[in-house]
């Protein structure tokens, strides 16, 4: 039996109110679990890897780094259609990420003399994290690696769990290979984060961390920021579609099913103005659930989803912003009035044909967003993920001059004396005991 939330938005209690807007905050119950694996890992390098791969993936492995062989074994065994759709998903994402590449190093004169600029400069080691478990992901692969090449990152490093025979799914090494990361080692959970985080004997310690993962893997990367830079916290995958009458109602009920297959902690949600449309959505949910394929796991991501309607459209787009949702489909006929009004949402999909999948897979924008509403502060994957920036001065003798009283009188009123002595130096000025 399915069982979700289907009210008007003004009838949800706050309990129900707060449990969709506050999904996916289970990183509390699972920090201490978490903090002693990443204390091992630290402190025994592959001796714990090896423990914590047989313990939660269930394979005794000799060694976590994939082969040249396994590559190649990988690789012939796919056929070229399924390649060539790989190597287009690749070549839209690379598309899509290079459009985004700023200025390297760009100059502007503030005045004469003041010579102004900011620097682009990549970093030097990323490692990106794609998750196995319950479904490999070779498109986190692409989503992940292929940003960090295009920004120039030198070493890109994947990490994903092995499968029950000690190998990795084909399509993964196959994508691996496609976007251009450098090695790719059999680990995952917390165990993999943490040999990123601070180097093993055979994983190599990495600048930054980026990828999606399950509430275990996200409170270990939000517990490694003090030795390595993470994207965001990206925990189980959401969408909010907004929707009209204009929208169809059996693509909407697909869009909530795909979302749902995820796994049982997805979250979707229609937010809708049309009582019939609600109706008509949630009847087809039925319908699809229990024909799915992973229907085990759609029925029990069901327990989170809600189809909700509201008396007006600022009601529903109120709501979206509120819930700052991973996924945004605006299935609405002013969609672009809509739009400017958006302003949380990791990725949004505007019109009845463009679905979540298409992002996921191939239409080149990033699939790796903030979840739990964390899109509220944090961008999606992008490529100033994989840059820092410098800022640049060149000034002249005569450009200082001009700025010369409001640094001295500035240092002097903080009472840093050496620093407007910095300034008079520069002009005849000489410090005397």
């Amino acid at each position: 039996m399915v069982t979700m939330l289907f009210k008007k938005l003004s009838d949800v209690s706050e309990a129900e109110m707060q449990k969709l807007i506050s999904r996916g905050s289970g990183l509390a119950d699972v920090g201490e679990t978490v903090s002693s694996v990443l204390s091992d890992v630290r402190m025994n390098g592959d001796a714990a890897l090896r423990e914590y791969t047989k313990k939660f993936d269930r394979v005794e492995l000799a060694g976590f780094e994939v082969s040249e062989e396994e590559f190649e074994e990988a690789i012939s065994g796919i056929g070229p259609e399924l390649l060539g759709h790989l190597k287009i998903a690749a070549a839209n994402i690379m598309a899509f990420h290079k459009a985004q590449m700023p200025e390297t190093t760009w100059f502007m004169e503030l005045q004469p003399g003041v010579v102004l600029g900011q620097k682009a400069t990549p970093l030097e080691s990323v490692g990106a994290y794609a998750p196995g478990g319950r479904a490999s992901y070779p498109s986190t692969v692409l989503m992940t690696v292929i940003p960090a090449r295009v920004a120039g990152v030198e070493q890109v490093i994947v990490c994903t769990p092995p499968r029950a025979d000690g190998s990795v799914h084909p399509l993964t090494l196959a994508a691996a290979k496609v976007a251009g990361a450098g090695k790719v080692f059999k680990l995952g959970g917390v165990q993999a984060i943490g040999a990123m985080a601070y180097g093993t004997e055979t994983v190599p310690k990495v600048d930054k961390i980026v990828g999606p993962g399950n509430v275990f893997v996200t409170s270990a990367k939000m517990q490694i920021r003090d030795v390595a830079e993470i994207d965001f916290p990206a925990g189980p995958s959401e969408v909010l579609i907004l929707a009209d009458d204009s929208a169809d109602a059996v693509m909407a009920a697909s869009d909530i099913i795909a979302q749902a297959e995820h796994d049982p902690s997805a979250v979707s949600v229609l937010v809708t103005t049309s009582e019939t449309f609600a109706e008509a959505v949630k009847r087809e949910v039925l319908v699809q659930a229990e024909s799915t394929a992973r229907s085990e796991i759609v029925k029990a991501s069901l327990e989170n989803a809600a189809v909700l309607t509201v008396g007006s459209l600022d009601q529903g787009i109120d709501f979206s912003n509120k819930f700052a949702p991973e996924h945004l489909e605006i299935m609405m006929e002013d969609s672009d009035f809509v739009l400017d009004r958006i302003k949380n949402a990791g990725s949004i999909f505007i019109g009845n044909y463009a679905p979540v999948p298409v992002g996921d897979y191939a239409s080149g924008t990033n699939h790796v967003l903030p979840t739990a509403g964390y899109a509220r502060i944090y961008s999606g994957l992008n490529i100033n993920h994989f840059l820092k920036y410098s800022s640049i001065q060149k000034i002249s003798k005569s450009g200082l001059e001009s700025l010369k009283e409001t640094v001295i009188s500035l240092a002097e009123e903080e009472g840093l004396q050496a620093h407007a002595d910095a300034i008079r130096t520069r002009f005849g000025y000489r410090p005397s005991k």
